[in-house]
């Protein structure tokens, strides 16, 4: 009996993190979940109750390592790592402390760097994917995002970098750039102003789901992406591509 493939969702005790892992367990995958929520960690249990819970902190090098460990001796394999844990924090430029900047850079881009690094040796083994979530703040700038966008646009030329030396590997890895996403935070925090703002700005007129991010993301983990890597995709209802003015016009 062939052994199940394996992923490891970081920031997955919520949101598209813990969307992708519900994909990934649809599709026959094995899942671990990492957390620094401890608490949310363990309401997900009941959701996943295969999943193997990892209460962890992606931007410490020990933790890190951690997780790849422990994932592989609980599994015997990793096919997939989905760097998905992200904290934002927005402000001015001139009130951004440097550590604000330092809390985002941590998680935001040291995670990435340090998690991908501890499992490469596993994905190694199983000729694995790398799926990097960045967001089009990396690719476009706004207002109040100076520590979060440029740890996203980091995160997406550290994707090339990995695609560009893991590929003699068979490594993959890919970036994947959500836009406004229908989240339980954005729901509570985006007045009815701000989404009637983002509707009239997404040639699709709506935020996305979790979900159609954990399709995008779970597609570049799978075969049929096989010679796909090295790749950014926008998931994001056209926001990123769409010309200054565009709203207006459609009216």
């Amino acid at each position: 009996m062939e052994q199940a493939q394996v992923a490891v969702v970081t920031g997955g005790a919520r949101g598209i993190g813990l969307a992708t892992a519900q994909k990934f367990s649809a599709q026959g995958w094995r899942v671990a979940l990492v957390d620094w929520d401890g608490s949310e960690l363990q309401a997900v249990a009941s959701i996943l109750p295969d999943a193997l819970l990892l209460e962890l902190d992606v931007s410490k090098p020990g933790d890190a390592q951690a997780i790849m460990e422990q994932t592989k001796k609980h599994f015997g394999r990793i096919d997939a790592l989905i760097n998905n844990a992200g904290v934002a924090d927005f402000g001015p430029i001139e009130e951004t402390t440097f550590e604000r900047w330092r809390a985002v850079m941590a998680v935001n881009l040291d995670g990435v760097f340090l998690c991908s690094q501890a499992a490469i040796p596993a994905l190694k083994e199983t000729r694995g994917a790398i799926v990097n979530i960045a967001s089009i703040s990396g690719l476009r700038a706004s207002t109040l995002r100076v520590a979060y966008g440029t740890s996203k646009a980091a995160v997406i030329h550290l994707t090339e970098q990995q695609a560009a030396e893991l590929g003699e590997y068979g490594i993959r890895a890919n970036t994947v750039a959500p836009g406004p996403v229908k989240t339980k935070l954005a729901v509570a925090v985006h007045t009815q102003e701000i989404i009637d703002a983002y509707h009239d700005a997404i040639p699709l007129n709506r935020y996305g789901t979790e979900q159609e991010l954990a399709n995008v993301i779970a597609f570049l983990c799978s075969q049929e992406a096989s010679y796909v890597t090295g790749q950014l995709i926008s998931v994001d209802g056209g926001f990123e591509s769409t010309g200054i003015g565009l709203p207006a016009l459609r009216r």
